[in-house]
């Protein structure tokens, strides 16, 4: 007895998608360089995708979906022809990582994903099509395989890319038939004559789309033309006629199977209720917050994240009512947020309004401009009140902009990006609407009754008012929410004892920046430009004429076309031109051409630098540049404008750059200060390895040491060869180094690089162990700690992608060693400036660079500041391989180097 199918809505729409297809699109639609986390995963291909998908949901808003995908196993098209879709190039390997991510993402929205062995998606797409049809319900398919247009008709629709995967095309019946010139039905029969080449399908020579659409009009279908093939004349009968049989083959391969058997039917496969913590753990892993951010906005299919906005009532003030105000809804004791708007970088800022609110009552927006003398004096003193706690969101900008207005920050208590950050080291941002939603699962808005809900977009005073109490009440919120996930994880601590006491150190040192010769960087602008132009010239005498340096594409013409080159690894655009492939290439072929390029990258790159630093002179001759804590997963800071990590000091030019920084007017000198080896010590303290610890404490040179007992050699005859290799060994295993990289920095073979590692490990078996504790133990908590409790999460670890979960492997490795240097660099920073405040030293901290400190030095405080420094920095932490520090001191940063 036949059961009767169900009946659907006349809305019901399935959304069909060929995974595989539009992901591939996707990956060359986007640059791979320029779409990858900060680990070095590529993430072009899931972003192409996710972003498609996310645009054609909220497009189509389809009731039902399912994306297909192919599979590795030959189909039953290979049987029929051997030789289907062979010659294909080889999929990369950057491809090939993310089609896991993909899955992770669909698996993440509940979004049901079919493969079946033996055949293709678009297999299982025209099966579901079919079927749906049967159902009543209509069906749309997203694929770049024109193979699907054999599916159209009034129920079914193909949505095909035809840019990148950012803009399809709408395929209906009349659309098909304008495109070729034949009806959906008849398209199978016109791609048999014409071919397919990325399956391998030949087609009939001399013949394209518009002549095999006139043949099929004039005859009504492929059988019949085949049947009355002798009346086809000319040199396009003859070729038809010589390869009929492979015609026939390809209209026989390129038949879509519409009964492919599958465990669900259309009206299954609806989209699940999706788990948004979910959706925030991978999107922070992938670094999505945009296509997040858009993915919230276009799904409804979930419940809504934001129950509600924030009711929030602002009081109005009559003048010099603020101090009672402030004493009865900002009371000793009672944590209060504060929210500010303005401009700030530079080591200075400008404020433009402040707004106070406790958690239940009510709020206060003040206009500094506006306010009277005793207002001014009440908001000064509540602002200075260590006994008043206040939380703020990343609170240093406001903190330079409430200093030059004269007016201390004391009693902070939460700072709610910091604090996210440290819940959240792997996310990117910590914009407080996208904490709000995810934390306390609001929407940064304010509702009223009289009004409802009123999104706040700033315009007007009244709506600027509102919108910055709402921003003060979330953040009072926010910071208790954050208070307990910070006890949860155990990095309260690291929050009140180490982050949160840096900021004022940071902000004092942006607010103090450091004098720079503007003569020295404009003569060294010059002397690099003109080592631009002679290596630039150099490189068109090498080759016989002129050509762009910096253009990859005539770089590569250069060299593989003309001088015919051994080719480098293949991309999208061509094969690498990057340094380190031009490097390998010299030391190969050696053609000077490629010297002149390498050192012309360098010198413009130098150049470039110079120039950046000439127009951030401050009216004093100083640069003032702007720390992040918030960047780096490992707690290391970093700075921009201008970044001066990236000033190099290995080069003649890179310490010219730093000759150009030097000891400012009122000061005699520079001191630096930095720990030597840090991260081997925390290795050695980490494994516990008795006898790395013994090549510390004995005095002599580290590598030396350990390359004398690996080699079996007396200390005196380790060469510069062999110790550099230790060295690479040594700092290799602390960043997480695979046999593999160190046989690229080495250059020798992976073999040979792994024998040394072996080597290594027997005698030093301490580190060894230590290493691969620390990736069994991360992946059964699924993170690293430091040694003050810094974790960095790691989800990774147990990837089924391998690539991701060996690169989550190698973080595990170096998060511990690299972050807990980052910890001690940032005690050390705090313990520095207690101690100098401490004994009312005029010398002050201007820079923390990597593991190094910069100090102006005051007049005759010379002597007293050296070993306080060396005893604040050497005490910041107990290591079994014992802090050591260096310093020097000159009148610029370079002469300061030790």
């Amino acid at each position: 007895m036949a059961t009767q199918a169900p009946t659907p809505d006349k809305h019901d729409r399935l959304l069909l998608l060929d995974g595989h297809s539009l992901a591939y699109r996707a990956f060359f639609a986007l640059p791979v360089e320029n779409f990858n986390t900060t680990d070095g995963q590529p993430t072009n291909a899931v972003y192409g995708f996710t972003s498609m998908l996310i645009n054609v949901l909220r497009d189509e808003q389809p009731t039902h979906i399912a994306v297909a995908f192919d599979r590795s196993e030959p189909t039953f098209r290979h049987e029929q022809y051997v030789e289907y879709k062979a010659g294909r190039q080889k999929t990369p390997d950057e491809f090939r990582s993310q089609v896991s991510l993909i899955f992770e993402v669909l698996d993440a929205l509940r979004i049901p994903r079919l493969s079946v062995a033996g055949f293709e998606a678009d297999d299982i797409i025209a099966t579901l099509a079919t079927r749906a049809t049967a159902l009543g319900m209509s069906t749309l398919v997203v694929t770049g395989d024109r193979d699907a247009f054999q599916l159209v008709d009034d129920s079914v629709t193909v949505l095909y890319p035809i840019r990148g995967v950012s803009e399809l095309a709408r395929m209906d019946p009349a659309a098909v038939e304008a495109k070729y010139g034949v009806p959906p039905q008849r398209y199978r029969e016109l791609a048999a004559l014409v071919g397919e080449s990325s399956d391998n399908l030949p087609g009939v020579p001399g013949v394209g789309p518009k002549t095999a659409a006139k043949w099929l009009t004039k005859y009504g279908d492929l059988d019949t033309l085949v049947a009355r093939v002798d009346e086809i004349k000319g040199k396009a009968g003859d070729n038809l006629r010589e390869h009929l049989a492979g015609v026939l083959r390809n209209q026989q391969i390129n038949k879509l199977d519409c009964d492919v058997a599958l465990d669900l039917t259309p009206d299954r496969l609806t989209m699940g209720q999706w788990d948004r913590e979910e959706i925030h753990t991978l999107f922070d892993s992938l670094q999505f917050r945009v296509l997040r951010e858009r993915l919230y906005a276009s799904l409804t299919t979930a419940e809504p994240e934001a129950d509600e906005g924030f009711d929030i009532e602002l009081d109005a003030l009559e003048p010099g009512a603020l101090g009672a105000w402030l004493e009865a809804n900002a009371p000793a004791g009672e944590r209060t947020g504060l929210a500010v708007t303005g401009t700030w970088g530079r080591g200075t800022g400008e404020i433009t309004a402040l707004a106070v609110a406790s958690r239940k009552g009510p709020a206060v927006h003040l206009d500094p401009v506006q306010l009277v003398e005793d207002d001014e004096r009440a908001l000064a003193a509540w602002l200075a009140d260590a006994s008043r706690p206040k939380a703020v969101h990343d609170v240093k900008g406001p903190m330079l902009a409430l200093t030059a207005r004269g007016l201390a920050l004391e009693g902070v208590t939460s700072d709610t990006a910091l604090a996210a950050y440290l819940a959240l080291p792997g996310q990117r941002t910590f914009d407080l609407a996208d904490l709000v939603l995810r934390y306390l699962h609001r929407e940064l808005t304010s509702e009223s009754e009289d009004s409802g809900q009123l999104t706040l977009d700033g315009s007007g005073e009244q709506e600027a008012a509102q919108e910055l109490a709402v921003r003060a009440r979330a953040v009072a919120e926010l910071a208790d929410v954050l208070d307990a996930d910070l006890e949860r994880r155990g990095a309260t601590r690291l929050l009140n004892e180490v982050e949160l006491p840096l900021t004022r150190v940071l902000a004092d040192m942006e607010r103090a920046g450091i004098a720079v010769d503007a003569d020295h960087l404009a003569a060294l602008s010059a002397s690099l430009g003109g080592q631009v132009k002679e290596q630039e010239q150099g490189a068109h005498d090498a080759v016989g004429h002129e050509f762009n340096l910096g253009s990859p594409k005539q770089v590569q013409q250069v060299l593989f076309d003309e001088l015919g080159l051994p080719k480098t690894k293949r991309t999208k655009t061509g094969y690498t031109t990057d340094s380190e492939a031009l490097t390998g290439l010299l030391a190969k072929e050696g053609h000077p051409v490629l010297e002149r390029i390498l050192r012309w990258r360098e010198v413009a790159k130098l150049k470039s630098i110079v120039d950046s630093l000439i127009p951030m002179l401050d009216d004093a001759g100083r640069i003032h540049t702007t720390f992040n804590q918030m960047v780096a997963a490992t707690g290391r800071l970093s700075s921009t404008d201008p970044n001066l990590q990236n000033i190099p000091i290995r080069t003649a030019e890179g310490r010219q750059i730093r000759e150009a920084f030097m000891v400012g007017d009122g000061y005699e000198s520079l001191l630096t200060a930095d720990y030597s080896q840090i991260e081997l010590r925390i290795m050695a303290h980490l494994s516990g390895d008795e006898a790395l610890l013994a090549a510390f404490n004995s005095g002599a040179d580290f590598h030396t040491i350990t390359a004398s007992r690996v080699f079996g050699l007396p200390p005196e005859q380790i060469g510069t060869e062999l110790r550099a290799r230790i060295k690479a060994m040594n700092y290799g295993l602390a960043y997480g180094l695979s046999a593999y990289g160190l046989s690229q920095q080495l250059r020798i073979a992976v073999d040979e690089a792994r024998h040394l590692m072996d080597e290594y490990f027997e005698q030093f078996g301490g580190v060894r162990d230590y290493l691969a504790h620390v990736v069994d133990q991360a992946r059964r908590d699924g993170y690293t700690e430091t040694i003050l409790g810094r974790r960095r999460y790691l989800p990774d670890l147990n990837s089924d992608n391998r690539q991701r979960r060996e690169m989550a492997e190698r973080m595990a490795l170096n998060a511990p060693i690299q972050g807990s240097a980052a910890d001690i660099v940032k005690v050390a920073s705090l313990n520095v400036d207690h101690a100098l405040r401490e004994r009312g030293m005029r010398s002050r901290m201007l820079l923390q660079v990597h593991d190094e400190l910069v100090i102006e030095v005051a007049p005759g405080e010379l002597d007293d500041l050296r070993p306080l420094v060396a005893e604040q920095m050497a005490g910041a932490y107990d290591l079994r391989a014992p802090l050591s520090v260096s310093m020097g001191t000159g009148r610029t940063w370079q002469d300061a180097a030790h």
